[in-house]
């Protein structure tokens, strides 16, 4: 291909020399040579004019209109002449011969005759007839000797199609001259083209040979090459490139075996590091479970102001250390892929309204305003993980705002029809060249000192990558100094008429009234948890009996009858799990007694199962207002 071009390029610069000397050549010879057979021409015409003039004298002067005649068929005779006509000095015709529309002399300047004949390829002459140069004696005479009488006038037609003939004829061996010569310039430049390009193309074709990293075989060299130390330049080139190249590829081969070691070192160690994160969650799930239900029975007993604000900041310090709890579970399913995704119709205003239940006492707690609009907007989305993502944002914005007001709100989307759900705060801003690193895991912009209030950087990090596993689009919009805007943008759902969520992600109910008819069986095989379960649901007036296995809850049925509601723990003992027990008790009475699960387990197989089972659960450490609300609605 490269030889190709230079070639053609090489022949251009060779034919276009040729090419413009041809075409000069053959230009100069078909006009120098069309400009002689006009001349020619020409004479010839004239010649024919002025014969007819000279002839036709004698024959006027003595009005023999017979030798007129033949004068003029003779010279009509001749090649190419259309038509002859001599008029006398009246303009009428004295004599014709061939065809013509000219009647009178006059007619030729009227009729604008000698243009109209030319358009006509036929030039026309026209010669006054004068007397022969003999002295006139004539005693009538007055004039001098010399005096010299017009006699007529003659007119010739003659045709230029011979000429025209001729003229092509020219132009034909011209150009068969230029094409000639044109060939000859071509096979020239073909041949100048080889041996110019000849030796370019071998070094071409060793630089590409070399380029393709073929470095084994060697060009054999000409000697008469005129390029040839270049080309054992460049075999040397090629054999010190083949040294280099094994010598790289086995430091390539040595270097990608200690990555590949650690890379599976790395995917060891986040393995790892993602079963020690569901493992070490799901274990302090259990005392934080316990924790979490004797602060808050400890919270309504009477005590004086001090003791009070001790309570106070213990229920914060456990609060933040369930919500550590939650951000590391959710980021070890994440890890994991645990997560099932489960999309459907969510009616936004009830989700906006966990929201602002769950999150409100935080934000009064610090003196903002958690202001959340009413909405009648539904979405597709699971309604699980769109709850913690908005819940995620919205306690994102209430650890960096000082004071003012944090704002959630939903709006149809312009583009596509979809939902835009908005978490407005007038904190402190983020520079725009921190809006990327604040999605990373464990990123804190304004926590350099480590304070765990702050969380440990989780939120933000789980909340794009839940977006990213639903399909939903997240998008920041914040200053330094004004504040963030961070913008969830959903599929729109048509409004459903289904019934409202599960128990683990609705508001909590208004308070009722509570009696000690409520009988509560609560199986929990923690000693701690079971306590902390027992005193806390006693201290809202619930009748609470206690059992640690399936035997002992059989036992408390055969003896006391059915409960109003069932609590159990998944993991009663090795062998043993809530959802049986629940279906047991249940058989044992004939009846659909209202029950719920409480776990810290949040793998897939589990959370299937519960929902095979159509069981609410409720996931340790279980907030007392979530497990509050839901025994209203389950006793009501």
């Amino acid at each position: 291909m490269m030889g190709r071009n230079i070639r053609s390029r090489m022949a251009l610069a060779s034919t276009l020399p040729v090419l413009l000397v041809v075409l000069a050549i053959v230009s100069i010879f078909w006009q120098g040579r069309v400009q002689d057979l006009e001349a020619s021409h020409q004479q010839r015409v004239n010649l024919l004019a002025h014969q007819v003039a000279l002839f036709s004298a004698y024959g006027l002067f003595s009005g023999n209109t017979l030798s007129l005649q033949s004068v003029v068929e003779d010279i009509q005779r001749e090649p190419g002449v259309k038509a002859v006509l001599v008029f006398n000095t009246d303009g009428h015709i004295a004599a014709r011969s061939g065809e013509s529309i000219i009647r009178r002399f006059d007619e030729i300047q009227t009729l604008n005759y000698v243009a109209q004949q030319r358009q006509r390829l036929i030039d026309v002459r026209i010669d006054q007839i004068l007397p022969s140069a003999v002295p006139i004696e004539d005693i009538f005479y007055q004039g001098g000797p010399n005096r010299v009488m017009s006699l007529g006038n003659a007119l010739i037609e003659v045709s230029r199609q011979d000429l025209e003939e001729v003229k092509r004829d020219a132009l034909q061996t011209a150009i068969w001259i230029g094409v000639i010569g044109m060939l000859l310039g071509g096979l020239l430049a073909y041949r100048l083209g080889n041996w110019v390009v000849g030796p370019i193309v071998r070094i071409s074709q060793m630089v590409k040979r070399i380029g393709e990293g073929n470095f084994a075989i060697q060009n054999e060299v000409q000697i008469d090459d005129p390029l040839m130390e270049l080309q054992v330049s460049l075999n040397q080139m090629a054999m010190r490139l083949s040294w280099g190249r094994d010598e790289l590829e086995r430091q390539v081969e040595t270097v990608t075996q200690a990555l590949r070691l650690k890379k599976e070192q790395a995917e060891s160690a986040t393995l790892a590091k993602s079963r020690f994160l569901a493992a070490a969650s799901h274990d302090l799930r259990q005392p934080s479970h316990a924790l979490g239900m004797f602060v808050a029975r400890l919270g309504q007993l009477p005590m004086d102001a001090q003791m009070r604000e001790l309570v106070d900041n213990l229920e914060i310090s456990v609060q933040a250390m369930q919500d550590l709890l939650d951000g590391l579970l959710d980021l070890s399913r994440l890890d994991s892929g645990n997560i099932q995704v489960r999309i459907g119709s969510v009616d936004l205003n009830e989700l906006m309204s966990s929201v602002r239940s769950s999150l409100a006492g935080i934000a009064d707690a610090k003196g903002l305003r958690l202001h959340i609009r009413p909405t009648q907007l539904w979405a597709f989305s699971d309604a699980s993980l769109l709850q913690r993502m908005v819940a995620n944002l919205v306690i994102n914005a209430i650890r960096y705002t000082e004071s003012g007001t944090v704002l959630v709100a939903c709006r149809p989307h312009a583009q596509g029809g979809g939902v835009r759900i908005e978490v407005w705060d007038s904190g402190i801003g983020i520079p725009a060249a921190h809006h990327e690193d604040i999605f990373k895991e464990f990123y804190q912009l304004s926590n350099r000192a480590g304070d765990r209030n702050f969380g440990m950087g989780l939120g933000l990090n789980i909340v794009q990558r839940s977006a990213a596993l639903l399909g939903h689009r997240i998008a920041l919009r914040s200053e330094l100094g004004c504040g963030t805007r961070f913008t969830l943008v959903l599929e729109a759902a048509p409004r459903s008429q289904s019934t409202a969520p599960s128990a683990v992600d609705t508001q909590e109910s208004r308070p009722g009234d509570l009696t000690s008819d409520t009988h509560v069986l609560l199986i929990e095989d923690n000693d701690n948890a079971r306590e902390a379960v027992r005193g806390l649901l006693q201290s809202w007036g619930y009748t609470v009996h206690v059992a640690s296995s399936l035997s002992e809850a059989r036992d408390h049925v055969s003896r006391l009858g059915a409960p109003d509601i069932i609590l159990s723990d998944f993991h009663l003992g090795a062998t043993e799990d809530g959802i049986v027990c629940i279906k047991t008790l249940r058989e044992i009475t004939g009846l659909h007694i209202p029950a719920c699960v409480i776990s810290g387990d949040t793998n897939d197989d589990f959370l299937q199962s519960v929902v095979a089972a159509d069981l609410p659960l409720l996931h340790k450490p279980v907030r007392p207002a979530k497990l509050r609300s839901l025994l209203r609605r389950m006793g009501s």
